[in-house]
Formats: structure tokens, sequence, C-alpha cells
């Protein structure tokens, strides 16, 4: 049996949402909870950087964390948007290593943290928790491809009006004039995104602003319409 350390209960009840850990009975959440250790970190504050040695896995239960590249012509690229219950650094589980990215927390976060050597004896023990770690690994890299798809072949505004959806599905609050991306979300992260330029967001967005999609504030952005957007993002004909 593998040693425990003092983590609260509470976590081991919210691990059932993490995808993780899915199918894996409640006794065996809480000695996985009881084997982590918390790590918060402030706005703006990293996880980890890009390049560094991947040594943990981590998976958020509070908080918005985004996972941010550098490309070798020194573009910052956002991958992706962590939410409660979501894994991050997962190339942990698969040793000799560096994070491909860096994890940058969007507002005050709290995540549980294990050590590869620990997820590697997790897994030993609990085949469940490397198959759905295969499965995650597999869907982001099926997400990957789906974006360079999108980023050579796609006009921009399509590619806007995806990663807006893609955002209101993790986010998405609903409020009373639409759907509100329920977490600080600037014209530049959205540039970062979609691989294009902050002019050309913000040329996008005025537009859909004055047509009465959307609407925008000090970093946020409420969907007025979203079917609209949809139309958009799937290039249908107008209805």
């Amino acid at each position: 049996m593998l040693t425990r350390n003092a983590i609260p209960q509470p976590h081991s009840e919210y691990l059932q949402h993490a995808g993780l850990f899915r199918g894996l009975a409640l006794s065996v959440l809480d000695e996985v909870a009881q084997l982590a250790r918390q790590r918060s970190s402030q706005n703006d504050a990293f996880f980890f950087h890009q390049g560094d040695p991947a040594t943990t896995l981590y998976v958020l239960i509070q908080g918005r964390v985004r996972i941010v590249q550098v490309t070798p012509e020194g573009q910052q690229v956002i991958l992706r948007i962590i939410s409660p219950g979501e894994m991050f650094g997962g190339i942990a589980a698969l040793g000799e290593a560096s994070y491909p990215a860096s994890a940058q927390a969007l507002e005050a976060s709290v995540a549980l943290a294990w050590d590869g050597e620990t997820v590697a004896r997790l897994m030993e023990e609990y085949p469940r928790i490397a198959l759905n770690a295969l499965r995650l690994l597999a869907g982001r890299y099926q997400e990957m491809q789906d974006r360079y798809r999108e980023l050579a072949t796609e006009r921009v505004e399509r590619r806007v009006a995806r990663a807006l959806l893609r955002l209101l599905r993790q986010t998405g609050r609903k409020v009373e004039n639409g759907v509100l991306i329920d977490f600080p979300l600037s014209r530049e992260d959205l540039a970062e995104l979609t691989g294009t330029t902050l002019y050309t967001v913000s040329r996008i967005l005025s537009g859909w602003e004055k047509a009465g999609l959307i609407e925008t504030g000090r970093q946020r952005v409420l969907i007025r319409i979203p079917h609209k957007l949809v139309v958009i993002a799937e290039d249908l004909p107008p209805g």
C-alpha cells in the first residue's frame, strides 16, 4: 500500500470529476488525494515554465490556468485554458522529459500535485489511472492536430469563433443577456489563442459587437447569440 500524507477529505471527493481518475472507487480516490501536495499560484504566476524538467503532474481544483508556448520564432501562443477538474503537466507521467509549454495562472489558482515517481507507482497499482492518462493525452494530441489544421486552412474569423465557443463550453455561465465567458479574457489572449494579431481580433470583435452577437468589456466577453457564432465557426449558410 502507498504511503499517505494529510490532504483534506473533500479533495478526494473532488477527484471524482477529474478525467484522470474516472472510474476509480471512492476509497482509491481517498488514497490518491492523500498522496498529493497542494500547490497555490497567484494571478500571472507560473506553476512551471517551458523547458523545465517535467517532474510534476497537476489537477486543478480552483481557478484557471493557461498553457502557453513560445515558438522558435518568439511568438507566444496559448494552447489551452485549464478549468477545475482538468489535468495539466501530464507529460510528467512519461518519465524523462521537459515541459513543452508553460502553465500560468489566470487568477488565484490551487492544484493538487503528484511527483512523477508517485504517478508511476499509482499507475502500477491502479492501471485504470494509466489508461485514463493515455486517453487524456491522446485527446490533447487530437485537439492540437485540430488547432494546427485550423491555423493552416481556416479563415481568421472562423478561428476566433471556434476559440470563443471552446471557452464558452469550458467556462460559460448563463446570465440575463446571454452566456458569459467566466474568467478574465483580453483581446490579446484571443489573438494568442488563434494565432493572429491583436489588430485582427479587435476588428473582428468590434464587427460582431456592432452586429449584436457579443458584448465586450474590460477582459470579459458576453456571447449574446451563441448560435450565430456556431454559424460562423462551422461556415454554415446564414439562417
